[in-house]
């Protein structure tokens, strides 16, 4: 007896002959139509090294769907690269790609009523919109991630010979503004940063998310793990294409978004030192799936998980080196014999505890440490309250100490403000930087200060000086970073009544960010900035974003 496909909807009866003319042109026949018809979604674009070798592994994954008996579709789905947008204008599209994805994703797949799907993922949003739209539709589905890119290597420079990625171009930029280091050196690290396709080297958002959702259980385990240029890359992307098809009659992409999995994914991000988006992207993907969640969870489980890959920003090594090392089943087996994680079904059709015995043994001991030697004995990522952020905000710690800082407040109204500043060297030793109207809906778009940290690192004050801003940091952001305070200023947070010289008081440990200041009496005194108007989708998402605490997403809800 032949299974109800939601394909049935167009390619049967004699009322869809239509649609099935419009099929046969695309190479269907009539034994076609009983295939389930499995949706390619595929971020390629030649913009960015990230997503760039999609396109040459689209047909592994094509090839795999008809092996397992399916018909692919292929559509298109856009990206906004991260690092090229960082520092200007554009990085407020970042975020907004991120609802523009999932949108398309749905868009395609709801129209054409499509039986399943495999998402082709690279740069930073492409990763959290898939699952965001897996959870929407619960149709089923796989997130195949194309994986990171090469280490660089600078011929000539204070770097020679050493393995570096983009954070270090970044960096190098702060160090040039402060005359550390010349145009030749600044050159040649730029020019051996990306040597080739894949997603930023270290664990920044890309690496962070694409090791989550493998946690989450909706991309399959170890198929993210080889490099973008890896032989084995596009073994895996076959696999996926075969999973894609396979699971075409299976539980929806809503069934692995549970409080367990949700609960694996933050702990996968703590005990790797992990990107801070990761806080605002799972927020987002429970809040598609109906799931309970709360950004709490990441503090409750830094208080008690070890951060043991040694991975930069806060690390020594790139996710090239993860793989090498034994790549996520051997990281997530150290913190399932550990007892950190529970187990949960994955799209593999394995139980993720099955997945993590599959571990291979290695001889490395510091790539990935044991739970006896960890890199930082509690997790990487606190979530901060108080005066200044009553719905919370988000600090990173992994590679500086758990401890307080306080200093005067140094206010600027725009990350552009911000880093003039800091390359004018008007930035010095115990400052706390407070960046504002650069939220979801203030920005519009919530943008990464990656400029501003590597700039600061560059110039030694990693660490050094805080940050504190409504906007985000970049997975490859490190120091004494708080992003996503809310509300934001633009919503009326106190974010946005501080002046400059108020002490700011930061207190990691007890979970604190205040100032003593009459906050009445500011708020009497404040008259509210209007949002920026920038027209068109910018607008549209001002209107509709909700808070960074519940994920900065466009969902309508009850009231809204």
């Amino acid at each position: 007896m032949t299974k109800t496909k939601r394909s049935d909807a167009i390619t049967k009866g004699p009322s869809r002959a239509a649609a099935r003319a419009m099929l046969r042109a695309t190479g269907m026949t009539d034994e076609d139509f009983d295939k389930p018809m499995v949706a390619v979604i595929n971020t390629y674009s030649s913009v960015t090294p990230c997503n760039m070798h999609l396109r040459d592994l689209a047909p592994s994954v094509l090839k795999g769907v008809r092996e397992a008996g399916g018909w692919p579709v292929e559509f298109g789905a856009l990206v906004v690269s991260d690092g090229i947008t960082m520092g200007h204008e554009g990085m407020r599209a970042s975020l907004m790609s991120r609802e523009v994805i999932a949108d398309s994703i749905e868009l395609a797949v709801r129209g054409h009523a499509l039986d399943a799907a495999v998402i082709m993922v690279g740069c930073d949003k492409t990763i959290p919109a898939a699952a965001m739209a897996l959870a929407r539709l619960d149709v089923p589905g796989v997130v195949f991630y194309g994986g990171t890119i090469a280490a660089g290597c600078p011929a000539s420079g204070a770097k020679a010979g050493q393995d570096i990625s983009i954070q270090d171009a970044f960096e190098a930029v702060g160090a040039h503004g402060r005359g550390a280091i010349d145009d030749a050196e600044l050159g040649a690290i730029e020019r051996a940063a990306c040597p080739g396709a894949g997603s930023c080297g270290g664990q920044f958002t890309a690496n962070t998310m694409a090791m989550a959702l493998a946690f989450l259980g909706l991309a399959p385990m170890g198929a993210g793990d080889p490099p973008a240029e890896h032989p084995d890359k596009a073994a895996e992307a076959e696999r996926c294409g075969r999973l894609a098809a396979e699971r075409a009659f299976a539980e929806g992409g809503r069934s692995f978004v549970t409080e367990t999995s949700l609960r694996n994914a933050a702990l996968s991000v703590v005990a790797s030192g992990g990107s801070t988006n990761a806080v605002l992207h799972l927020a987002a993907i429970a809040a598609e799936a109906g799931t309970p969640f709360s950004i709490d969870a990441f503090d409750a489980l830094s208080r008690e998980t070890p951060v043991i890959a040694n991975l930069k920003p806060g690390g020594r090594y790139l996710a090239q080196d993860l793989h090498a090392a034994g790549g996520c089943r051997r990281f997530g087996r150290v913190l399932m014999e550990g007892g950190f994680l529970e187990d949960a079904p994955t799209v593999s059709g394995k139980s993720l505890f099955e997945e993590l015995k599959g571990a291979e043994e290695s001889a490395d001991r510091d790539v990935i440490r044991p739970l006896e030697n960890p890199v930082k004995k509690t997790g990487g990522l606190r979530v901060l309250y108080g005066d200044v952020a009553p719905e919370g905000a988000v600090l990173k710690t992994a590679g500086y100490a758990d401890a307080a800082f306080e200093g005067p407040a140094r206010i600027f109204e725009s990350e552009e403000d911000c880093f003039a500043a800091v390359q004018r060297g008007e930035i010095v030793a115990g400052d706390v930087c407070v960046i504002r109207y650069e939220g979801p809906a203030g920005g519009p778009g919530m943008r990464e200060m990656l400029a501003v940290t590597a700039a600061l690192a560059g110039q030694g004050l990693a660490g050094k000086v805080a940050l504190i801003t409504d906007g985000r940091f970049s997975g490859a952001s490190h120091g004494f970073v708080i992003g996503h305070v809310a509300p934001e200023a633009a919503r009326g947070g106190p974010i946005g009544l501080l002046q400059e010289g108020d002490i700011i008081r930061i207190d990691a440990e007890g979970r604190r960010i205040d100032a003593d200041i009459d906050w009445d009496a500011r708020r009497a005194a404040h008259t509210p900035r209007p949002l920026r108007r920038m027209g068109g989708y910018f607008d549209k998402f001002a209107a509709l974003v909700g808070s960074a605490s519940q994920g900065a997403t466009t969902i309508i809800r009850e009231g809204k």
